[in-house]
């Protein structure tokens, strides 16, 4: 454990330097100011509108920007030591190639989740202040609930990134297959499953398709901070499956739990057999 923990605080240390923590607080806090502030400019109104509707607006926008912060952050984890020639001078030290992965998982994910606390808690708190008749209470369980859903979300894509990373040699094929996994689960995923239903002219299993979402991540994390205000209303093109699904809140944490753990198991045990 102490060596995990070496490794994660050296990761946590480079954040820092690189100002890779800062520079995320720093956008996750201007962006969450703004929509709170704007979000409902287009309808004309300026102001903060709802929590509901705040939370919406974040995890609408939190499915194209946290999945592509993480793979950035973590896409080179072991490539680029490995074409750095740091990663055989790593494997000298009384360090198992396990120890090393969990200890950069731990690292990044650390860094992640500190910069979406700072920056959405940020922004929790000036809503609290500035916003007179606003339910503190409320904002707070539904803040929480929003920058722990981020994590996991974010989580999840750091993990994919670790399992490009341990495949490839090369870091620029790492970086094309890493935003070749944001494009697939942000953009593509929910129109190639749009064009399935209707090109199978509802010949699919009804009780099947909403179970198609839980393929996605961003899906998941989407409906996890609708469903949670109980507004099923709000739910529209694929993400209207989501109501059919009968496992409830629980269930969705436990999707994305998953999506975290299972590519991260996938990339210990490719880097395990992985020739240095």
């Amino acid at each position: 454990m102490n060596a995990i923990w070496t490794i994660a605080r050296k990761e946590l240390s480079d954040s820092f330097r690189n100002r890779w923590l800062v520079a995320i607080s720093l956008v996750f806090a201007t962006l969450a100011l703004g929509i709170a502030w704007f979000g409902a400019a287009a309808s004309g109104q300026v102001g903060y509108a709802s929590t509901p509707a705040t939370i919406a607006s974040l995890a609408s926008l939190g499915i194209f920007l946290i999945p592509l912060i993480a793979l950035l952050l973590a896409y080179d984890a072991i490539v680029g030591e490995e074409e750095g020639g740091t990663l055989l001078l790593l494997m000298t030290y009384p360090l198992s190639k396990n120890q090393l992965l969990l200890g950069k998982f731990l690292g990044h994910g650390l860094t992640l989740a500190l910069a979406t606390l700072i920056g959405f808690g940020v922004a929790a708190i000036a809503i609290a202040v500035l916003v007179d008749d606003v339910a503190v209470g409320a904002l707070a369980a539904a803040m929480g609930r929003f920058i722990g859903s981020t994590v996991l979300l974010g989580w999840g894509f750091i993990a994919l990134a670790y399992l490009v990373s341990v495949r490839v040699s090369e870091k620029p094929v790492a970086a094309g297959l890493a935003l070749a996994i944001w494009f697939f689960f942000v953009l593509i995923f929910d129109l190639m499953l749009l064009g399935i239903l209707v090109a199978s002219e509802g010949k699919l299993n009804p009780e099947l398709l909403p179970w198609l979402l839980m393929l996605n991540p961003t899906d998941i994390y989407r409906l996890l901070n609708i469903v949670a205000f109980g507004d099923g209303n709000q739910l529209s093109g694929v993400l209207s499956l989501g109501s059919d699904l009968p496992i409830g809140t629980g269930g969705l944490w436990l999707g994305l739990a998953l999506w975290c753990a299972t590519p991260l198991i996938g990339a210990l045990l490719l880097f395990k057999n992985r020739k240095i």
